[in-house]
C-alpha cells in the first residue's frame, strides 16, 4: 500500500478531507492552515500556490504543522520528464500527487515507478469544470461523449498502470467504485456543503454523498476556505462524514 493512506482514514471507509490552499502566497496559505490546526492535517498545494511559493511551502506545511500534503500539479509530459518531477515531489515528502490520465500508459507507468511506495499517484480523468459538451469541444469530438464512460475509460488506464487511484467528480465515483473496487482510491474535488454555491464547478456533491459513492479523499475548497469561520465549516464536514460512516 502506498503512503497515500493517512492515519485519519480509520477503518469504516470514512473519507479523508483535504483542504485546498488555493491562495496566492505562502503567508496566506500558512495563516489558513494554522487556523485549521486540530481539525485538518491534510492540505492541497495546487498550481497557484506552488507557482507563488515553490517547494518551500510544502516544506513549511510538513515541518511547522506536521501536515500531509497533496501536490496537485497535474503533471502531463513525456514519461522521463514526468518521472523526474515525481521523484522531486517524493523528495519533498508529499503524500499524494496528480498526473493527467490522458498522458497515456507509458507516462502513467513512469510516474508510478518513480513514486514506488513513497507517494500515492492519482490520475486526473475529467475535470469537474467540464460537462459533456465541454469535453466534446476540448477533445475535438462531434458528438457529446458520456462523461462517465470517459472517466471509466481513463480509470482503466490508471488501474493497468497500478496507480494508487484517480480523480473524478462525485457523479462518477460510484461507477468507478463498482467497476474497480479497491484497485483504485478515488479522490473527489468539487465538494460543497448542502446549500453552498457551485462556483466554477459543474459536477459537485456534498461530503456525505461523495463518501457514500466510494470516495476515499475529498477536496474542500471554498466550502471551507471562503466560510466566515473556516474552522467551524471544517468541523461541520468532519461531523457529517463521521455520522454518515457510523453504523446504523
Amino acid at each position: 500500500m502506498t503512503r497515500g493512506g493517512s492515519s485519519a482514514e480509520g477503518t469504516a471507509r470514512q473519507a479523508v478531507p483535504i483542504v485546498a490552499l488555493d491562495v496566492h502566497s505562502a503567508d496566506a496559505a500558512l495563516t489558513l492552515a494554522r487556523s485549521l490546526r486540530g481539525s485538518c492535517t491534510f492540505f492541497k498545494v495546487g498550481m497557484e500556490l506552488f507557482t507563488a511559493a515553490g517547494p518551500d511551502i510544502v516544506r513549511a506545511l510538513r515541518g511547522e504543522l506536521g501536515a500531509d500534503v497533496f501536490l496537485d500539479l497535474k503533471f502531463h509530459d513525456i514519461p522521463n520528464t514526468v518521472a523526474g518531477a515525481v521523484r522531486s515531489a517524493v523528495g519533498l515528502g508529499v503524500r499524494l500527487l496528480t498526473v493527467h490520465a490522458s498522458g497515456g500508459s507509458a507516462m502513467l507507468e513512469a510516474a508510478q515507478a518513480a513514486a514506488a511506495e513513497a507517494c500515492g499517484v492519482l490520475a486526473v480523468t475529467a475535470l469537474t469544470s467540464l460537462d459533456s459538451s465541454a469535453l466534446a469541444a476540448a477533445w475535438g469530438r462531434t458528438d457529446a461523449p458520456s462523461v462517465e464512460r470517459e472517466v471509466l475509460r481513463l480509470a482503466g488506464t490508471a488501474a493497468d498502470a497500478r496507480l494508487h487511484g484517480i480523480v473524478c467528480s462525485g457523479a462518477e465515483a460510484a461507477a468507478v467504485r463498482a467497476t474497480y473496487g479497491d484497485r483504485l482510491s478515488i479522490l473527489v474535488p468539487g465538494i460543497r456543503l448542502a446549500g453552498g454555491e457551485a462556483h466554477d464547478q459543474r459536477r459537485v456533491m456534498t461530503p456525505s454523498a461523495a463518501q457514500a459513492a466510494g470516495a476515499r479523499y475529498l477536496i474542500l475548497g471554498r466550502a471551507v476556505t471562503a466560510a466566515a469561520d473556516p474552522a467551524a465549516a471544517m468541523a461541520r464536514v468532519i461531523a457529517e462524514l463521521g455520522d454518515a460512516a457510523s453504523p446504523r
